[in-house]
């Protein structure tokens, strides 16, 4: 039987990768990726000439049962996605269990996560948060706000430069205008930067200045 490597790749800075993760990458016998040209170029820059193959969201419950067979059958392979750690926000957890159902060594490796870094560099608590992803974009998306709206935890949640400034204005209205707040944009990339301040001076900056990259929101507990 073979096993599962789930491996984290840089979120911006290809210089944020484990010497192991490049091991691992090299001694398996797939490189399943969430999107080939991706990871194509992360591979090439570590000289990694492993067999790519696509998985992805959209097409990861058609593959899932066939991906499993062939590790049972003896194959090595490991997940990795665009950015960051499998699973987190990105497709991983559907292929992790079933393989950990059918009896597979899953190894997770250590490495780049976007909301690690965001949140100690808050300058908000971070002995104990709760971790959000994204919020829904439609349906459910001020639900899920009135939820945590109570939550004495700091509170992490990804979004988009597209809907920043609409999930800013969501917060005002669910949480108050003067709870604070810490936002990162562009994670170990040139442009990184980290903003800090109430909910309302940070809806002031973006309505001024706008949005680029994406964006991990931290928000201090109530």
């Amino acid at each position: 039987m073979g096993k599962l490597f789930i491996v984290p790749t840089p979120v911006g800075n290809l210089e944020d990768f484990t010497f192991r993760a490049i091991r691992v990458l090299k001694e398996v016998d797939i490189v399943l990726a969430e999107d080939t040209r991706t990871s194509s170029v992360l591979l090439k820059h570590y000289d990694i000439h492993t067999p790519l193959r696509s998985h992805h969201k959209f097409n990861e419950h058609k593959q899932v049962s066939n991906v499993v067979e062939q590790i049972r059958g003896g194959l090595t392979m490991a997940l990795i996605s665009d950015a960051g750690t499998p699973g987190i926000s990105d497709p991983g957890f559907l292929l992790a269990r079933e393989c950990a159902n059918a009896g597979i060594e899953v190894e997770t490796l250590p490495g780049a996560t976007a909301f690690v870094p965001a949140l100690v560099d808050s300058g908000l608590p971070c002995d104990r948060f709760c971790f959000e992803g994204f919020l829904p974009q439609k349906k459910g998306r001020m639900s899920r706000l009135e939820m945590l709206k109570d939550e004495d935890r700091t509170i992490v949640m990804y979004e988009s430069p597209y809907r920043i400034v609409k999930l800013l204005e969501q917060i005002i209205e669910v949480m108050g205008e003067g709870r604070l707040m810490s936002i990162t944009r562009e994670i170990s990339k040139v442009h990184e930067e980290t903003l800090r301040g109430t909910v309302r001076e940070l809806l002031n900056h973006f309505k001024e200045t706008e949005p680029k990259g994406e964006f991990v929101v931290i928000i201090n507990g109530k």
